[in-house]
């Protein structure tokens, strides 16, 4: 008996151990690289004709710039190496700053535009010509996108494709799920597209309030981690006036200090950003 208990319990082990993890897993082959990480943001922050070399040299800039300037107040060539690597990151911060607003930005025109496109079907006009309505009456945030997926479509005709350029236009994760769900009442068809986008409207309006409510409490945490983390170097900055106290940081000591010091500011703001930040939706439709 305890035998077959002790056999059963194994197998049961085993069948577990197989089974492997529930959640899907994303294929290697599937994620994007750096590059083209660099690449999404530069095009969700609505930056045009920039491109992921050009960033980083961007960076560079910066980072030489800074590194050249605390190096002629301060005559420490360690403390000037530490503000050209944060000077090297303020592109990026910018560029997470834009498309942060972008995104709220749209986040609070989608509803308008999904009731002008629900009206549209409602009035009988097609879906193409639902979408291309809204580079005339949609939001003025919208219009440009709009406008030209009405210009590529009168072009080609195509609409599968003008709505995967209007998805890589937008760049948004709601737009992905309008888009898709245009794609999908097209190709399937049915008389539930106008209710379907006026519950898609009212879903955005909710989540919206309850998002701006979030964030407005969110500020404060995010403006302490970074007055938390820049109080120490501006302190040291402002000790450039005396030369023989930041000469001690051009020694082996003074140098892995400084560095200690950095990884723990870099450490403790990516924690705080962490510990207050709010789910964001991910393009899982692209």
């Amino acid at each position: 008996m305890g035998a077959l208990l002790g056999l059963m319990f194994g197998t049961g082990l085993l069948l577990i151990w197989r089974s492997g993890p529930r959640a899907p897993r994303r294929p290697a082959s599937a994620k994007p690289g750096w590059l083209a990480r660099r690449a999404d943001l530069l095009h969700q922050a609505g930056v045009d004709g920039v491109g992921s070399t050009q960033l980083l040299g961007a960076q560079l800039a910066c980072g030489l710039l800074a590194l050249a300037a605390v190096e002629l107040m301060t005559s420490t060539i360690t403390v000037a190496f530490c503000f050209g690597g944060f000077a090297s990151a303020v592109p990026v911060l910018v560029l997470r700053r834009m498309r942060r607003r972008r995104h709220v930005a749209l986040r609070e025109v989608w509803p308008e535009a999904i009731d002008n496109l629900a009206s549209a079907v409602r009035a009988g006009m097609s879906l193409p010509e639902g979408l291309a309505a809204l580079a005339v009456r949609g939001p003025t945030e919208l219009r440009p996108p709009f406008a030209r997926f009405s210009s590529a479509y009168r072009a080609s005709g195509r609409f599968g494709e003008c709505l995967d350029a209007l998805k890589e236009d937008l760049a948004d994760p709601v737009g992905d799920r309008v888009c898709e769900t245009v794609r999908l009442a097209r190709e399937v068809g049915g008389s539930d597209l106008g209710t379907v986008l006026r519950t898609l409207s009212e879903l955005l309006r909710s989540d919206a309030r309850t998002r701006a409510e979030l964030e407005a409490r969110q500020g404060w945490v995010v403006n302490a981690a970074r007055l938390a983390a820049a109080a120490p170097w501006g302190v040291l900055l402002l000790l450039g006036t005396q030369s023989t106290t930041l000469q001690a940081y051009d020694t082996p000591s003074g140098t892995l200090l400084l560095a200690i010091g950095a990884g723990v500011c870099v450490l403790a703001y990516r924690l705080m950003l962490r510990i207050g930040r709010l789910p964001e939706d991910r393009r899982v439709l692209r």
